[in-house]
């Protein structure tokens, strides 16, 4: 990465302070781009998941992992939990999403409280024996008592095939058909799994992270607090592919003490710590043991630590400055926060993030963990909540009495609740991947690349004024 004219910034930078300039390039194809990540966590596309109550859950760890990224399970699950969700997630077929599924006797309420689970909008009805009767998506719902069978509603399978049909026969049975759906059988016709056209197509464009066996991948996160050491093998043992050690304020003492507590129990997969801003603090967690660094004080949605505290560091100058130093050591680091478009994505990867920490973005989707709620005017949303927040930090210390309980919650730096709208265009996470994953192959065909390292090496950046952010902006509603 190098600043155009070899200008040396004169003060740190946000991602709307700068701008990728074009370079000659010989790429033909945004599909020639290869985005997997180069730090050893077997991520396909360069999307991480934050370990945030309302963002990282089993839905979102199998539907983000089926398209090459990886999602972190909180600190605050327990290890029982994680060990349920992980071998849950690992279950999962690579291909197939899992399906909604219902009785013909329940009923229709029982459907609708269901349907937005899961972003194909539908519910498979299925006998006692597992094998499908019928399919019952909202349309068929609309005017309908609550109360009503599904029996009386359900409309028979379009298309039922087994869960070995090439995706490319599925898509072009279904293509043209709106809210047409597959559903895969085993060898016993029982119900395996359900593909959409989109799903089927998106399984021909991306890579899933999967492990050694093929099973899907999923990272999980630990605190520094406790007995360090326990809870990494406890968790390690849930099977998880990549350990997160995670605090807010990472380049301490306790960090570097938990970092080497891990180290002990000789962990097989990658270790993440953070955060850190800093070189410094870059370096100290590699030399206690991190592979991956996480970058990024202050820029979430979620926190307020910069206006609390006032501490922080504008989030390109602070990933550009760690990942330099991650490099020197051969190691890497992942941007965490302050991704609010795809440009931010590519910027980030282009300062030398392996990848990008995504939390609140993500919250306002079908597969985020909270229930969806609709506000005054009818419009989707979800709720999101900072992992420093009041309400979060009530979540974490539910075991302690209630004069610590109490004390502590007068200490928060983050939000407890926001509502985070489902863009009706793309209310999916996957939808918001193919936005993402877009964007950064498009701005690698700009840089000339075909790698992800080729396109920190060989990306040119220029500052802008906010004028000149602005002049990008779209302007979809005219002047």
């Amino acid at each position: 990465m190098r600043f155009l004219d070899g200008h040396v910034p004169a003060h740190d930078l946000t991602y709307d302070d700068v701008f990728l300039v074009p370079n000659r390039s010989d790429v033909e194809s945004r599909f020639d781009v290869d985005l997997s990540a180069a730090d050893g966590s077997g991520a396909t596309i360069p999307l991480v998941v934050a370990n945030m109550t309302a963002v990282a859950g089993r839905r979102m760890a199998e539907t983000v992992a089926r398209r090459g990224g990886l999602v972190v399970l909180p600190q605050d699950v327990d290890t029982e939990a994680v060990t349920d969700i992980v071998s849950w997630v690992k279950s999962r077929d690579t291909v197939w999403d899992t399906p909604l599924v219902l009785s013909s006797g329940d009923a229709v309420a029982d459907a609708l409280n269901l349907m937005h689970k899961r972003a194909h909008g539908a519910v498979v009805i299925v006998d006692n024996d597992g094998k499908p009767v019928g399919v019952v998506n909202e349309a068929a719902c609309v005017g309908v008592d609550r109360f009503a069978r599904l029996a009386d509603v359900m409309e028979l399978p379009l298309l039922a095939v087994p869960v070995g049909e090439h995706p490319r026969n599925i898509f072009g049975t279904l293509h043209g058909h709106s809210g047409a759906l597959a559903l895969g059988l085993d060898s016993e016709d029982r119900l395996a799994g359900i593909l959409t056209a989109v799903s089927a197509l998106r399984s021909q464009i991306y890579s899933p992270a999967v492990d050694a066996q093929g099973k899907l991948r999923v990272a999980a996160a630990l605190g520094v607090n406790g007995d360090v050491a326990a809870k990494a093998e406890a968790v390690l043992a849930a099977g998880v592919d990549v350990l997160v050690v995670d605090t807010a304020h990472g380049h301490q003492d306790k960090m570097i003490a938990a970092l080497k507590a891990v180290r002990s129990v000789s962990p097989q997969v990658p270790v993440v710590a953070g955060n850190v801003v800093t070189a410094e603090g870059t370096r100290d967690l590699i030399q206690a043991g991190a592979d991956i660094v996480k970058v990024g004080v202050g820029p979430g949605a979620m926190c307020t630590t910069r206006m609390m505290t006032g501490v922080g560091r504008p989030q390109f100058s602070a990933v550009a400055e760690c990942a330099a130093a991650a490099r020197e050591l051969g190691k890497h680091v992942w941007a965490d926060g302050g991704v609010r478009h795809p440009r931010d994505v590519a910027l980030a990867l282009a300062a030398g993030a392996s990848a990008a920490m995504v939390g609140s973005w993500f919250a306002g989707t079908y597969e985020s963990p909270g229930d969806l709620r609709y506000d005054e005017q009818g419009r989707p949303y979800k709720e999101s909540f900072g992992m420093a927040s009041k309400r979060a930090v009530g979540a974490r210390t539910r075991t302690d009495d209630a004069f610590d309980r109490a004390r502590k919650a007068l200490f928060e730096e983050g939000i407890s609740t926001s509502r985070m709208s489902l863009d009706p265009t793309r209310p999916s996470v996957e939808d918001l991947i193919d936005s993402i994953c877009a964007g950064v192959r498009s701005s690698c065909t700009y840089a000339g690349v075909r790698t992800l390292e080729e396109f920190h090496e060989r990306a040119v950046l220029g500052i802008q004024s906010a004028a000149g952010f602005a002049e990008g902006r779209p302007l979809p509603a005219g002047w």
